[in-house]
């Protein structure tokens, strides 16, 4: 596990995306995206800093989650990329593979978990992304596998229907086995309402295994934190 500290949001954002540059100028590439307020940030940077830099003709973009909303819906992971991302670059439509959230949660996860078979290289029958890209929340969820539903995470299916603990809100979500077969899976946490989720799953406390993100531990031995300072307070400097 590799831990990256920087000073602000915009920080994490500025050496996420060189570190995503990097990682996609490599071929054909396929990418799981998160939603959130620090993607919505890297796709500003990714977009006005590297739209030259980067062939998103050999990029594939999914999401690891998605709201069973609307593509016009502002809750949409979807709508938000293509808000920050996709309208202002150059990427073939046929590289970009929506969660299809207007349409029936179950019959979706299956939809798209059947994608992902034919689009994926697979590992022990397992999709295998070149990268997944993760959020946590404060709760300490990722993807949308929260801590009341963990028992999706070795789910057989490798999408999954889960349900927001708060506003009942359906989401389909890739499961931990996808999340773990990645070639490569980065955390983006920021803020200090997550130091202490961070601090119980980097430092492995007792009872941290009850957050879906102390779960993540792709076999491939290559996760990356991002952090930023806020979201490190309390972190030792080697957890």
């Amino acid at each position: 596990m590799e831990l990256k500290v920087y000073k602000d949001k915009q920080e994490v954002a500025e050496q996420f995306s060189t570190y995503f540059k990097e990682k996609a100028n490599s071929g054909e590439f396929h990418v799981a995206l998160s939603g959130g307020s620090t993607p919505k940030i890297v796709f500003d940077v990714l977009a006005e800093k590297f739209s030259d830099e980067i062939d998103w003709s050999k990029i594939h973009f999914y999401w690891g989650d998605e709201r069973c909303v609307p593509p016009t819906d502002d809750d949409s992971n979807y709508k938000m990329t293509v808000e920050h991302l996709f309208s202002k670059i150059e990427v073939p439509e046929a590289n970009i593979h929506r969660v299809l959230g207007e349409n029936d949660p179950s019959g979706e996860a299956m939809r798209y978990a059947n994608l992902l078979e034919i689009n994926l290289d697979r590992i022990e029958g397992i999709p295998q992304f070149d990268l997944v890209i993760l959020g946590m929340g404060d709760d300490g969820h990722t993807a949308s596998i929260f801590p009341h539903e963990i028992g999706l995470w070795n789910a057989e299916d490798h999408c999954v229907v889960a349900t927001h603990p708060d506003s009942g809100q359906k989401r389909v979500s890739i499961n931990g086995k996808v999340i773990n077969t990645a070639k490569e899976v980065a955390f983006l946490v920021t803020g200090d309402s997550k130091a202490e989720k961070v601090k119980a799953v980097l430092g492995k406390t007792a009872g941290s295994e009850v957050y879906p993100a102390s779960l993540v531990n792709p076999t491939s031995g290559n996760l990356v934190w991002f952090l930023d300072e806020d979201a490190a307070t309390g972190l030792s400097p080697n957890p």
